[in-house]
Protein backbone atom coordinates (compact mmCIF):
# COMPACT_ATOMS: atom_id res chain seq x y z
CA UNK A 1 0.00 0.00 0.00
CA UNK A 2 1.00 3.51 -0.85
CA UNK A 3 1.50 6.40 1.99
CA UNK A 4 -0.64 9.40 1.81
CA UNK A 5 0.94 11.95 0.22
CA UNK A 6 0.94 15.25 2.64
CA UNK A 7 0.65 18.18 1.20
CA UNK A 8 3.39 20.80 2.34
CA UNK A 9 1.91 23.84 4.30
CA UNK A 10 1.73 26.94 2.74
CA UNK A 11 4.65 29.36 4.65
CA UNK A 12 3.72 32.67 5.21
CA UNK A 13 6.03 35.05 6.36
CA UNK A 14 4.61 38.30 7.98
CA UNK A 15 6.89 41.50 8.95
CA UNK A 16 6.29 43.39 11.80
CA UNK A 17 4.87 42.70 15.02
CA UNK A 18 2.94 45.58 15.44
CA UNK A 19 -0.84 45.82 14.60
CA UNK A 20 -1.05 44.52 11.30
CA UNK A 21 1.83 42.20 11.53
CA UNK A 22 -0.18 40.48 14.95
CA UNK A 23 -3.87 40.60 13.91
CA UNK A 24 -2.23 39.62 10.47
CA UNK A 25 -0.81 36.36 12.02
CA UNK A 26 -3.90 35.90 14.73
CA UNK A 27 -6.27 35.77 11.68
CA UNK A 28 -4.53 32.61 10.39
CA UNK A 29 -4.06 30.75 13.78
CA UNK A 30 -6.72 28.50 12.89
CA UNK A 31 -5.45 27.39 9.39
CA UNK A 32 -3.35 23.88 9.77
CA UNK A 33 -2.72 24.06 6.38
CA UNK A 34 -0.41 27.22 6.78
CA UNK A 35 2.62 28.26 8.62
CA UNK A 36 3.37 31.50 9.51
CA UNK A 37 6.70 32.60 10.37
CA UNK A 38 6.67 36.42 12.41
CA UNK A 39 10.03 38.39 11.74
CA UNK A 40 10.12 41.61 13.79
CA UNK A 41 12.94 43.76 15.09
CA UNK A 42 11.48 43.62 18.71
CA UNK A 43 10.38 41.17 21.30
CA UNK A 44 6.92 42.85 21.73
CA UNK A 45 3.69 44.00 20.37
CA UNK A 46 3.74 47.59 20.59
CA UNK A 47 0.41 49.79 21.55
CA UNK A 48 1.69 52.59 20.36
CA UNK A 49 -1.22 55.16 20.73
CA UNK A 50 -0.52 55.12 24.37
CA UNK A 51 3.95 55.82 23.99
CA UNK A 52 3.38 58.99 25.34
CA UNK A 53 1.92 57.98 28.98
CA UNK A 54 5.18 55.81 29.02
CA UNK A 55 7.24 58.92 28.43
CA UNK A 56 5.01 60.98 31.14
CA UNK A 57 5.26 58.41 33.61
CA UNK A 58 1.98 57.03 34.01
CA UNK A 59 2.70 53.18 32.44
CA UNK A 60 5.49 51.11 32.34
CA UNK A 61 6.90 49.87 29.13
CA UNK A 62 5.67 46.56 30.00
CA UNK A 63 1.60 47.18 30.26
CA UNK A 64 1.64 48.54 26.37
CA UNK A 65 4.25 46.18 25.32
CA UNK A 66 3.55 42.57 26.25
CA UNK A 67 6.00 39.77 24.60
CA UNK A 68 5.06 38.70 20.75
CA UNK A 69 5.86 34.99 21.68
CA UNK A 70 3.57 35.24 25.04
CA UNK A 71 0.47 36.50 23.16
CA UNK A 72 1.37 33.86 20.27
CA UNK A 73 2.04 31.02 22.04
CA UNK A 74 -0.57 29.07 21.80
CA UNK A 75 -1.02 29.31 18.08
CA UNK A 76 0.75 26.39 16.97
CA UNK A 77 1.03 27.08 13.43
CA UNK A 78 2.94 30.27 14.18
CA UNK A 79 6.56 31.05 15.03
CA UNK A 80 8.30 34.13 16.13
CA UNK A 81 11.87 35.33 14.67
CA UNK A 82 13.87 38.42 16.27
CA UNK A 83 15.30 40.24 13.87
CA UNK A 84 15.62 43.67 10.94
CA UNK A 85 15.36 42.91 7.94
CA UNK A 86 17.41 43.88 5.67
CA UNK A 87 16.80 41.98 2.04
CA UNK A 88 13.76 41.39 0.42
CA UNK A 89 14.14 38.97 -2.96
CA UNK A 90 10.67 38.60 -4.14
CA UNK A 91 11.71 36.57 -7.35
CA UNK A 92 13.37 34.16 -5.12
CA UNK A 93 10.26 34.74 -2.36
CA UNK A 94 12.87 34.79 0.42
CA UNK A 95 13.63 37.38 3.22
CA UNK A 96 16.86 38.00 4.83
CA UNK A 97 16.99 39.36 8.80
CA UNK A 98 19.56 40.13 10.94
CA UNK A 99 20.37 40.85 14.60
CA UNK A 100 24.10 40.77 16.17
CA UNK A 101 25.64 39.43 13.70
CA UNK A 102 23.40 36.32 12.71
CA UNK A 103 21.66 36.37 9.57
CA UNK A 104 18.36 34.62 9.04
CA UNK A 105 16.47 33.81 5.47
CA UNK A 106 13.03 33.36 5.53
CA UNK A 107 11.52 31.37 2.91
CA UNK A 108 7.84 32.01 1.66
CA UNK A 109 4.62 31.23 -0.64
CA UNK A 110 3.19 34.12 0.80
CA UNK A 111 4.16 37.39 2.45
CA UNK A 112 2.73 40.16 4.41
CA UNK A 113 4.26 43.07 5.20
CA UNK A 114 3.32 45.43 8.02
CA UNK A 115 6.64 46.62 9.00
CA UNK A 116 5.13 50.41 10.19
CA UNK A 117 6.21 53.70 9.92
CA UNK A 118 9.34 55.31 11.50
CA UNK A 119 9.28 59.47 12.61
CA UNK A 120 10.22 61.68 9.64
CA UNK A 121 11.76 65.28 10.43
CA UNK A 122 11.57 66.14 7.16
CA UNK A 123 15.54 66.06 5.77
CA UNK A 124 16.96 66.43 9.08
CA UNK A 125 17.63 63.43 10.52
CA UNK A 126 20.04 64.64 12.60
CA UNK A 127 17.27 66.59 14.70
CA UNK A 128 16.78 63.32 16.25
CA UNK A 129 19.72 63.44 18.53
CA UNK A 130 17.98 66.36 20.47
CA UNK A 131 14.35 66.26 19.54
CA UNK A 132 13.45 62.27 19.94
CA UNK A 133 10.21 60.81 18.06
CA UNK A 134 7.63 59.22 19.24
CA UNK A 135 7.61 56.06 17.70
CA UNK A 136 9.11 52.98 19.60
CA UNK A 137 9.81 52.21 23.56
CA UNK A 138 13.28 53.47 23.15
CA UNK A 139 12.00 56.59 22.06
CA UNK A 140 9.45 56.95 25.16
CA UNK A 141 12.17 56.18 27.77
CA UNK A 142 14.58 58.46 26.52
CA UNK A 143 12.07 60.85 27.16
CA UNK A 144 11.17 60.11 29.95
CA UNK A 145 14.85 60.54 31.26
CA UNK A 146 14.31 64.01 29.49
CA UNK A 147 11.71 65.32 30.91
CA UNK A 148 12.03 64.16 34.43
CA UNK A 149 15.83 65.01 34.25
CA UNK A 150 14.82 68.70 33.22
CA UNK A 151 12.93 69.17 36.26
CA UNK A 152 16.13 67.70 38.59
CA UNK A 153 18.63 69.76 36.30
CA UNK A 154 16.69 73.14 37.30
CA UNK A 155 16.69 72.41 40.59
CA UNK A 156 20.85 72.52 40.63
CA UNK A 157 21.22 75.40 38.80
CA UNK A 158 21.79 79.02 40.29
CA UNK A 159 21.62 80.74 37.01
CA UNK A 160 17.99 82.09 35.71
CA UNK A 161 18.66 81.40 32.03
CA UNK A 162 19.41 78.01 32.72
CA UNK A 163 16.76 77.77 34.68
CA UNK A 164 14.32 78.79 32.39
CA UNK A 165 15.79 76.51 29.62
CA UNK A 166 15.44 73.62 31.36
CA UNK A 167 12.08 74.45 32.84
CA UNK A 168 10.99 75.07 28.66
CA UNK A 169 9.54 72.25 27.09
CA UNK A 170 8.56 72.56 23.55
CA UNK A 171 6.45 69.65 21.66
CA UNK A 172 6.85 69.80 17.73
CA UNK A 173 3.23 68.51 16.04
CA UNK A 174 0.03 69.49 17.17
CA UNK A 175 -1.12 66.28 16.08
CA UNK A 176 -2.97 64.07 18.37
CA UNK A 177 0.59 62.48 19.59
CA UNK A 178 1.78 66.44 20.27
CA UNK A 179 -1.96 67.43 21.53
CA UNK A 180 -1.16 64.07 24.03
CA UNK A 181 2.05 65.07 24.74
CA UNK A 182 1.87 68.53 25.68
CA UNK A 183 -0.91 68.00 27.68
CA UNK A 184 0.60 65.17 29.96
CA UNK A 185 4.18 67.27 30.67
CA UNK A 186 1.43 70.42 31.81
CA UNK A 187 -0.01 67.98 34.17
CA UNK A 188 3.34 66.59 35.66
CA UNK A 189 4.88 70.30 35.87
CA UNK A 190 1.32 72.38 36.97
CA UNK A 191 -0.05 68.90 39.18
CA UNK A 192 1.96 65.83 39.91
CA UNK A 193 5.52 67.37 40.68
CA UNK A 194 4.53 70.83 42.36
CA UNK A 195 5.38 69.70 45.73
CA UNK A 196 8.11 67.84 45.29
CA UNK A 197 11.07 70.47 44.71
CA UNK A 198 12.61 72.97 47.10
CA UNK A 199 14.39 75.47 44.48
CA UNK A 200 11.88 75.55 41.57
CA UNK A 201 8.44 76.02 41.45
CA UNK A 202 7.41 73.60 38.73
CA UNK A 203 4.12 75.52 37.82
CA UNK A 204 6.46 78.10 36.16
CA UNK A 205 7.44 75.66 33.79
CA UNK A 206 6.54 76.22 29.86
CA UNK A 207 4.61 74.01 27.33
CA UNK A 208 5.09 75.28 24.17
CA UNK A 209 3.61 73.38 21.37
CA UNK A 210 4.95 73.89 17.47
CA UNK A 211 3.24 73.53 13.86
CA UNK A 212 3.41 74.31 10.85
CA UNK A 213 -0.20 73.77 10.01
CA UNK A 214 -3.11 76.53 10.60
CA UNK A 215 -4.64 74.60 13.43
CA UNK A 216 -4.11 72.05 16.26
CA UNK A 217 -5.72 68.33 15.24
CA UNK A 218 -6.36 69.34 11.76
CA UNK A 219 -7.54 66.03 10.75
CA UNK A 220 -10.36 66.21 14.05
CA UNK A 221 -11.98 69.18 11.81
CA UNK A 222 -12.20 72.90 13.33
CA UNK A 223 -14.80 72.82 15.98
CA UNK A 224 -12.69 69.95 17.81
CA UNK A 225 -8.98 71.54 16.79
CA UNK A 226 -10.52 74.84 18.46
CA UNK A 227 -11.50 73.30 21.54
CA UNK A 228 -8.21 71.16 21.93
CA UNK A 229 -6.52 73.96 21.61
CA UNK A 230 -8.38 76.28 24.17
CA UNK A 231 -8.38 73.44 26.84
CA UNK A 232 -4.68 73.88 26.39
CA UNK A 233 -4.18 77.19 26.98
CA UNK A 234 -6.23 76.86 30.09
CA UNK A 235 -3.97 74.53 31.35
CA UNK A 236 -0.88 76.57 30.48
CA UNK A 237 0.40 75.54 27.20
CA UNK A 238 1.34 78.20 24.26
CA UNK A 239 0.00 76.62 21.01
CA UNK A 240 2.13 78.90 18.57
CA UNK A 241 0.98 77.85 14.55
CA UNK A 242 1.79 78.24 11.41
CA UNK A 243 5.89 78.16 12.69
CA UNK A 244 8.18 75.80 11.08
CA UNK A 245 10.96 74.01 12.63
CA UNK A 246 14.33 75.35 10.72
CA UNK A 247 16.82 74.03 13.49
CA UNK A 248 17.23 72.01 16.37
CA UNK A 249 19.77 71.94 18.61
CA UNK A 250 21.57 70.73 22.24
CA UNK A 251 19.84 74.30 24.01
CA UNK A 252 17.07 75.31 21.51
CA UNK A 253 15.52 75.39 18.42
CA UNK A 254 14.91 77.91 16.06
CA UNK A 255 11.34 78.62 13.94
CA UNK A 256 10.36 80.44 10.86
CA UNK A 257 6.83 82.12 11.13
CA UNK A 258 4.68 82.73 8.49
CA UNK A 259 5.83 85.89 8.04
CA UNK A 260 9.34 84.66 7.51
CA UNK A 261 10.79 85.99 10.86
CA UNK A 262 12.65 83.51 12.61
CA UNK A 263 12.81 83.15 16.65
CA UNK A 264 14.65 81.04 18.63
CA UNK A 265 13.53 79.41 21.68
CA UNK A 266 15.69 78.23 24.42
CA UNK A 267 14.51 74.81 25.66
CA UNK A 268 16.19 71.64 26.73
CA UNK A 269 14.15 69.09 26.16
CA UNK A 270 12.29 69.05 22.59
CA UNK A 271 9.63 66.25 21.57
CA UNK A 272 9.16 65.89 18.06
CA UNK A 273 5.56 64.82 16.77
CA UNK A 274 5.31 66.01 13.80
CA UNK A 275 5.63 63.31 10.81
CA UNK A 276 5.76 60.04 10.00
CA UNK A 277 7.38 58.08 6.88
CA UNK A 278 7.17 54.86 5.81
CA UNK A 279 10.03 51.35 6.88
CA UNK A 280 12.89 51.78 4.32
CA UNK A 281 11.19 48.11 3.06
CA UNK A 282 8.63 50.19 0.89
CA UNK A 283 11.73 51.51 -1.78
CA UNK A 284 13.11 47.70 -1.41
CA UNK A 285 9.33 46.22 -2.16
CA UNK A 286 9.04 49.09 -5.02
CA UNK A 287 12.22 48.33 -6.67
CA UNK A 288 11.44 44.68 -7.23
CA UNK A 289 7.53 45.19 -8.41
CA UNK A 290 5.19 47.75 -10.70
CA UNK A 291 4.59 49.45 -7.73
CA UNK A 292 4.92 53.11 -7.17
CA UNK A 293 5.75 55.29 -3.81
CA UNK A 294 4.19 58.06 -2.72
CA UNK A 295 5.39 61.66 -0.88
CA UNK A 296 5.61 59.76 2.35
CA UNK A 297 7.31 56.42 0.64
CA UNK A 298 4.53 54.57 1.20
CA UNK A 299 3.15 51.90 -1.29
CA UNK A 300 0.84 52.34 -3.58
CA UNK A 301 -1.63 48.93 -3.45
CA UNK A 302 -4.13 47.36 -5.33
CA UNK A 303 -7.56 47.07 -4.17
CA UNK A 304 -6.87 43.88 -2.97
CA UNK A 305 -3.66 45.01 -0.77
CA UNK A 306 -1.66 43.33 -2.64
CA UNK A 307 1.66 44.59 -4.50
CA UNK A 308 1.00 45.75 -8.41
CA UNK A 309 2.52 41.93 -10.67
CA UNK A 310 2.87 40.21 -7.07
CA UNK A 311 -0.10 39.06 -6.13
CA UNK A 312 1.93 36.85 -3.49
CA UNK A 313 3.05 39.65 -1.42
CA UNK A 314 0.41 41.91 0.67
CA UNK A 315 1.02 45.61 1.89
CA UNK A 316 -1.24 46.40 5.12
CA UNK A 317 -1.05 49.00 7.49
CA UNK A 318 1.56 52.18 7.41
CA UNK A 319 3.09 51.24 4.98
CA UNK A 320 0.30 51.10 2.25
CA UNK A 321 -0.93 54.04 0.00
CA UNK A 322 -4.60 53.30 -0.51
CA UNK A 323 -7.39 55.85 -0.97
CA UNK A 324 -5.67 58.56 1.53
CA UNK A 325 -6.55 56.32 4.08
CA UNK A 326 -4.72 58.01 7.64
CA UNK A 327 -1.89 56.26 9.27
CA UNK A 328 -3.77 54.60 12.68
CA UNK A 329 -4.15 51.48 14.08
CA UNK A 330 -7.71 50.50 12.45
CA UNK A 331 -5.88 50.70 9.20
CA UNK A 332 -3.66 48.24 10.07
CA UNK A 333 -6.00 45.55 11.76
CA UNK A 334 -8.32 45.92 9.11
CA UNK A 335 -5.90 45.42 6.12
CA UNK A 336 -4.35 42.46 7.92
CA UNK A 337 -7.50 40.80 8.90
CA UNK A 338 -8.61 41.32 4.88
CA UNK A 339 -5.29 40.14 3.54
CA UNK A 340 -5.44 36.96 5.92
CA UNK A 341 -9.26 36.21 4.59
CA UNK A 342 -8.38 37.07 1.28
CA UNK A 343 -5.44 34.09 1.04
CA UNK A 344 -7.90 32.03 2.48
CA UNK A 345 -10.25 32.50 -0.21
CA UNK A 346 -7.15 31.49 -2.33
CA UNK A 347 -5.30 28.87 -0.55
CA UNK A 348 -9.31 27.31 -0.62
CA UNK A 349 -9.66 27.51 -4.30
CA UNK A 350 -13.07 30.57 -3.56
CA UNK A 351 -13.59 33.50 -4.99
CA UNK A 352 -11.79 36.56 -3.65
CA UNK A 353 -13.51 38.66 -1.47
CA UNK A 354 -14.37 42.17 -2.34
CA UNK A 355 -12.44 45.08 -2.47
CA UNK A 356 -10.46 46.19 1.26
CA UNK A 357 -13.11 48.73 2.30
CA UNK A 358 -12.17 51.07 5.67
CA UNK A 359 -14.73 50.72 8.29
CA UNK A 360 -13.62 54.39 9.84
CA UNK A 361 -14.56 53.56 13.60
CA UNK A 362 -13.55 57.15 14.73
CA UNK A 363 -10.24 59.18 16.28
CA UNK A 364 -10.04 60.11 19.47
CA UNK A 365 -6.94 62.32 21.38
CA UNK A 366 -6.76 62.74 24.68
CA UNK A 367 -5.77 66.43 26.49
CA UNK A 368 -5.47 66.23 29.83
CA UNK A 369 -7.10 63.88 32.79
CA UNK A 370 -11.13 63.69 32.48
CA UNK A 371 -10.81 65.96 28.49
CA UNK A 372 -10.65 64.64 25.36
CA UNK A 373 -12.03 65.07 22.01
CA UNK A 374 -13.67 62.07 19.60
CA UNK A 375 -14.47 62.73 15.96
CA UNK A 376 -16.70 59.80 15.48
CA UNK A 377 -19.39 59.27 12.02
CA UNK A 378 -20.85 62.50 11.86
CA UNK A 379 -20.71 63.21 15.97
CA UNK A 380 -18.42 65.32 17.56
CA UNK A 381 -18.01 65.86 21.23
CA UNK A 382 -14.92 66.70 23.47
CA UNK A 383 -14.78 67.03 27.21
CA UNK A 384 -15.25 64.08 29.72
CA UNK A 385 -17.74 62.00 27.83
CA UNK A 386 -14.91 61.64 25.29
CA UNK A 387 -12.48 61.04 27.59
CA UNK A 388 -14.75 58.16 29.15
CA UNK A 389 -14.62 56.72 25.44
CA UNK A 390 -11.26 56.57 24.99
CA UNK A 391 -10.77 55.01 27.94
CA UNK A 392 -12.81 52.33 27.83
CA UNK A 393 -11.78 51.92 24.02
CA UNK A 394 -8.16 52.05 24.66
CA UNK A 395 -8.79 49.43 27.52
CA UNK A 396 -10.43 46.81 24.66
CA UNK A 397 -7.39 47.30 22.86
CA UNK A 398 -4.93 46.59 25.36
CA UNK A 399 -3.81 42.92 24.73
CA UNK A 400 -3.97 40.63 27.81
CA UNK A 401 -6.33 40.40 31.17
CA UNK A 402 -3.47 40.95 32.93
CA UNK A 403 -2.08 44.48 31.55
CA UNK A 404 -5.49 46.02 31.33
CA UNK A 405 -6.23 45.70 35.07
CA UNK A 406 -2.33 46.86 35.84
CA UNK A 407 -3.53 50.12 33.49
CA UNK A 408 -6.15 50.72 34.51
CA UNK A 409 -4.60 50.90 37.98
CA UNK A 410 -2.21 53.06 36.90
CA UNK A 411 -4.40 55.26 35.49
CA UNK A 412 -6.34 55.88 38.89
CA UNK A 413 -3.02 56.75 40.63
CA UNK A 414 -2.24 59.50 38.06
CA UNK A 415 -6.18 60.58 36.86
CA UNK A 416 -7.74 60.31 40.74
CA UNK A 417 -4.40 61.28 42.63
CA UNK A 418 -1.70 63.36 41.37
CA UNK A 419 1.13 60.17 41.58
CA UNK A 420 2.92 58.64 38.55
CA UNK A 421 3.53 55.04 39.42
CA UNK A 422 6.55 55.23 36.66
CA UNK A 423 9.33 57.92 37.26
CA UNK A 424 12.33 56.11 37.20
CA UNK A 425 14.88 57.42 34.93
CA UNK A 426 18.65 56.25 34.15
CA UNK A 427 21.68 58.40 32.49
CA UNK A 428 21.63 55.62 29.81
CA UNK A 429 18.31 56.11 28.64
CA UNK A 430 19.16 59.38 27.78
CA UNK A 431 22.70 58.77 26.67
CA UNK A 432 23.06 55.38 25.02
CA UNK A 433 21.24 55.18 22.08
CA UNK A 434 23.20 58.39 20.40
CA UNK A 435 26.13 56.57 21.67
CA UNK A 436 25.21 53.36 19.62
CA UNK A 437 23.64 55.20 16.75
CA UNK A 438 27.49 56.89 16.19
CA UNK A 439 29.43 53.80 16.59
CA UNK A 440 31.99 52.55 13.62
CA UNK A 441 29.90 49.21 12.57
CA UNK A 442 32.76 47.14 13.42
CA UNK A 443 32.15 48.05 17.10
CA UNK A 444 28.84 47.51 17.43
CA UNK A 445 28.29 44.16 19.49
CA UNK A 446 27.56 40.99 18.00
CA UNK A 447 26.43 37.08 19.45
CA UNK A 448 30.09 35.14 20.12
CA UNK A 449 31.08 31.97 17.60
CA UNK A 450 32.79 29.36 18.46
CA UNK A 451 34.32 26.62 16.95
CA UNK A 452 31.90 24.16 17.61
CA UNK A 453 29.34 25.74 16.48
CA UNK A 454 27.42 24.83 13.41
CA UNK A 455 27.39 27.23 10.65
CA UNK A 456 24.66 26.28 8.40
CA UNK A 457 23.93 27.61 4.84
CA UNK A 458 23.12 30.92 4.35
CA UNK A 459 20.42 29.21 0.95
CA UNK A 460 18.08 27.33 3.80
CA UNK A 461 15.57 28.82 6.14
CA UNK A 462 17.87 28.29 9.21
CA UNK A 463 19.88 31.01 10.73
CA UNK A 464 23.95 31.63 8.62
CA UNK A 465 26.31 33.28 11.64
CA UNK A 466 28.66 36.14 10.24
CA UNK A 467 30.92 38.25 11.89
Amino acid sequence: MEEAHTMAPHRVVVIGSGFGGLFGTQALRRRDDVEVTLVAKTTHHLFQPLLYQVATGILSEGEIAPSTREILARQKNARVILGTVTELDLDARTVTSEVLGRRTVSTYDTLLVAAGAGQSYFGNDHFAEYAPGMKSIDDALELRGRIFGAFEWAELTTAPAERDRYLTFVVVGAGPTGVEMAGQIAELAHRTLRRDFRAIDTRTARVILLDAAPQVLPSFGDRLGDAARSRLEKMGVEVELGAKVVGVDSTGLEIEKGDGTHQRIESATKVWAAGVQASELATLLAAQSEAELDRAGRVKVLPDLTLPGRPEVYVVGDMMALDNLPGVAQVAIQGSRYAAKHLKARLDGKQAPEPFRYFDKGSMATISRFSAVASIGKARFSGFAAWVLWLAIHLVYIIGFKHRVTTLLHWAVSFIGRGRSERTVTAQQIIARNIIRKMPPEDLPTLPVVASDHVPAADGPSAERTG
